[in-house]
């Protein structure tokens, strides 16, 4: 019997931020491919997640982690590959702060900035240490429209969102040769909780309905299969792409 390249039986798959919307549909996603799943978010987060990936039938891990503290980021990342190792990491925790950029906080901009994007290069570089080590392993971020764009009103997410970006890039260079692949999704206008605020806005909600050729808000499960192709066999020669998963926004 030949196995699908898209197979993830055998593998072990850490997703943050997966309590909720993009994160538990990755999540899903992967266990139903066959993998094994570990879940790093915030205390009491991730327990629906975690039902929902045991009722798939893999095994499922729950680590409290706060993203933006590199000394947890490097305690959890120990323990957690302590007994097996991690061949998939999901970088998908992120917060989103809407102010004018005149209004921004410093306090807000470094929130933004250290969950969005030092949390996903310290995270990165604990779990990828041991993927260059042994010469195999997946590691997918979570980027955005808004690493090609400015947005309105975004400034701490844009600029964090380019950042995953040009991390991915810049880590696809150093870890391809050691047989890691790292690339980014960058998802379109999707129905969660960041963008609340946009489809409750008539205005703003038409206007970005009218630019995206599927004619509709994308929802958390067209994310899914994205990260599954990038944490398969099928994805060993992608490597620094940002996948845009956007029903044809970037399109227009």
């Amino acid at each position: 019997m030949t196995l699908s390249p898209f197979d993830l039986h055998g593998r072990r798959a850490v997703v943050t931020g997966a309590g909720r919307g993009l994160g538990q549909a990755i999540a899903a996603g992967l266990a139903r491919a066959g993998a094994d799943l570990v879940l790093l978010g915030r205390p009491g987060n991730q327990s629906a997640t975690r039902d929902l990936v045991a009722g798939l039938g893999r095994k499922v891990e729950v680590v409290d982690l706060d993203v933006s503290d590199p000394d947890a980021v490097e305690r959890i990342a120990a323990e957690v590959s302590s007994d097996r190792p991690v061949d998939i990491l999901v970088n998908n925790a992120g917060v989103i702060e809407r102010e004018d950029s005149v209004d921004v906080s410093r306090q807000s901009w470094n929130r933004v900035v250290d969950i969005n994007l030092n949390g996903l290069f310290f995270l990165s570089q604990q779990f990828g240490r041991a993927m260059t080590e042994r010469g195999s392993g997946k590691i997918i971020n979570v980027a955005s429209l808004l690493s090609f764009q400015g947005g309105l009103r975004v400034a701490a997410y844009a600029a964090s969102k380019h950042g995953v970006a040009g991390v991915t890039k810049a880590l696809a260079n150093e870890w391809g040769p050691l047989g890691v692949q790292v690339n980014a999704i960058a998802p379109g206008y999707i129905a969660t909780d960041n963008t609340t605020a946009l489809r409750q806005d008539p205005d703003r909600s038409r206007s970005i309905l009218e630019r995206i050729p599927a004619g509709r808000w994308g929802n958390a499960a067209d994310i899914a299969g994205a990260a599954v192709f990038l944490s398969s066999a099928a994805a060993d020669y992608v490597n620094g792409h940002v996948l845009v998963v956007d029903g044809g926004w970037m399109a227009r």
